[in-house]
């Protein structure tokens, strides 16, 4: 029972980081020119894809990469020295 529990409440705080941005503040512009997943240059792969994590936001250079990344979204945030 509390495996679940904590499981349930882990899924839903990370449901919820994107949505941690203050109203009215704005996230921390994404310095790369390059898809945070795989290093291909935005662009590339069609029209970049942008999403807000926490206070940052992140580039894609598709779908596929954002589900990647959201499987494990600290491993790549290293790239931006979170």
């Amino acid at each position: 029972m509390k495996t679940t529990t904590i499981i349930i409440l882990a899924v839903t705080a990370f449901a919820a980081a994107p949505l941690a941005l203050a109203a009215g503040s704005k996230p921390k512009r994404y310095p790369l020119k390059s898809c945070i997943v795989t290093d291909n240059e935005l662009g590339s792969m069609g029209k970049p894809l942008s999403r807000i994590y926490g206070d940052q936001e992140v580039r894609f250079c598709c779908k596929p990469c954002v589900k990647k990344f959201e499987q494990n979204p600290a491993k790549y945030l290293r790239k931006l020295g979170k």
